[in-house]
C-alpha cells in the first residue's frame, strides 16, 4: 500500500475504533443498570474515637460461652464485626478483586443480562482496542516516522494508552465498573481529535525529527494514560452517593486510582527527565521555562503531592481523592490547553 493509502485507512480506522468505544460503552453502562448495588463502605474506620474502637475490637474477641447444639447465632457474636464482614461472600460484581484473567463474569452476583452485557462490552473493547492500535501502526508506517508529532497523533495515543490501561488492569482485576467511563473518555478523546486537531499525515518539524520522541513522548503516553485511568476513578469516587449503588464501593474506586498513580509517577518523572536531555541536544539547554516545562513540572510537583500526603500524613478518601483531580487537571492542561493556548518552543499542535 502506498502511504497515502495508509494514512486514510488509519484515518478510517480511527473512527471504527470511536464507533466500537461507543457501543462497548453501552454494553458496560447496561451492566452497571442492570447488575446488583452495594452499599458503601468506608476505606478507613473512623477515627473520631480510637480508644472506643479498640476497646468494642477487645470485647468482641472475648470467648462466649456456647452449650452443646448450640446455634451458630452465638458463635457468630464471638466474631469481631470486621471480620464477619470481611469473611462474608459479597454478591458485588464490581469488586477490585483479581478476575482469573477477566473471564470471571458469570456467578458474580449480576443478572442474565448483565452477565451478557459485559461479555459483549469487554469483546467490543477488545476489538475496539485492535483497530485502534492498527490506526496508529499504519499511521506511523504512512509518514515513516513515531507516530506521535503533533497534537492529533499525541491526543490517539493518549487515548490508546487510556484503553490499554483499563484493559490491561481487566486482565488481572475484576475493574468493568469504569469500562463505561474509560470508554466514554476514549471516544471523547478520539472525537476531539479528529474534530478539531486533526492533521494531514506528513513530516514533522526538525527539531522532533529524533530518537528522543520514542523515549520522552512514549514515557509522556503510558504515564498519560495511567493518569487518565486514575482520573476517572477519582471523578467516580466524588460522585457516588451514600448507601446503596451499582457503582462499586469508594475505597475500591480509591484503590484503583492510588495503584494506576503509583505506575504512573515513574514513567512520567522519567519523561521529564528525558525531556530535559532531549532540549539540552536540541536548544542546547536542559531547562528555559518554557511554557510546556513548567507545566510538566506543576503537574510532578502536584502528583507528588498526592503520593506524599498518602504516604505521609495519611490521607485517605475525598481529601486525596481531590488532590489527585487537582494534579489531574494539571495533567490535561499541560498535555492540551499549553499546545493550542499558550506559544513556545513546544508549540506543534499544528492547529
Amino acid at each position: 500500500m502506498s502511504a497515502e493509502q495508509l494514512a486514510q485507512l488509519s484515518d478510517l480506522l480511527v473512527v471504527a475504533a470511536v464507533l466500537l468505544y461507543v457501543f462497548a460503552m453501552v454494553a458496560f453502562a447496561i451492566e452497571l443498570a442492570f447488575g446488583k448495588g452495594r452499599a458503601d463502605k468506608p476505606a478507613v474506620a473512623s477515627s473520631a474515637a480510637p480508644e472506643q474502637a479498640v476497646a468494642e475490637r477487645a470485647e468482641a474477641r472475648k470467648p462466649v460461652a456456647v452449650a452443646a447444639g448450640g446455634t451458630t447465632a452465638a458463635a457468630e457474636a464471638a466474631t469481631p464485626p470486621d471480620e464477619r464482614a470481611s469473611a462474608a461472600p459479597s454478591d458485588d460484581h464490581a469488586a477490585v478483586t483479581p478476575s482469573g484473567g477477566g473471564a470471571a463474569v458469570a456467578g458474580s452476583g449480576a443478572t442474565g443480562s448483565a452477565t451478557r452485557a459485559a461479555k459483549v462490552a469487554l469483546a467490543l473493547a477488545w476489538v475496539g482496542w485492535a483497530a485502534h492500535l492498527t490506526a496508529i501502526a499504519t499511521r506511523g508506517l504512512a509518514v515513516d516516522r513515531w507516530p506521535w508529532g503533533n497534537m492529533y497523533e499525541f491526543v490517539v495515543a493518549i487515548c490508546f494508552a487510556a484503553v490499554t490501561a483499563f484493559l490491561g488492569t481487566q486482565l488481572r482485576y475484576n475493574v468493568r465498573f469504569l469500562g463505561a467511563f474509560v470508554m466514554v473518555a476514549a471516544a471523547l478523546g478520539l472525537g476531539l481529535a479528529v474534530k478539531f486537531f486533526y492533521t494531514a499525515a506528513g513530516p514533522v518539524v526538525p527539531a522532533l525529527n529524533s530518537y528522543w520522541i520514542a523515549i520522552h513522548v512514549t514515557a509522556a503516553i503510558i504515564s498519560s494514560g495511567l493518569f487518565t485511568m486514575a482520573g476517572v476513578s477519582g471523578v467516580l469516587y466524588l460522585v457516588r452517593g451514600d448507601g446503596v449503588s451499582r457503582l462499586p464501593s469508594r475505597a475500591d474506586l480509591e484503590r484503583v486510582a492510588h495503584r494506576a498513580i503509583v505506575l504512573a509517577f515513574p514513567l512520567w518523572t522519567f519523561a521529564v527527565i528525558a525531556g530535559a536531555l532531549w532540549a539540552d541536544r536540541a536548544w542546547g539547554r536542559y531547562w528555559g521555562w518554557d511554557p510546556k516545562e513548567v507545566w510538566s513540572f506543576i503537574t510532578w510537583v502536584a502528583y507528588a503531592a498526592y503520593l506524599h500526603a498518602k504516604v505521609t500524613a495519611g490521607w485517605r478518601g475525598r481529601a486525596s481523592t481531590i488532590v489527585q483531580l487537582v494534579a489531574f487537571a494539571c495533567l490535561m492542561f499541560n498535555l492540551i490547553g499549553v499546545n493550542v493556548f499558550i506559544s513556545g518552543l513546544h508549540s506543534y499542535a499544528d492547529v
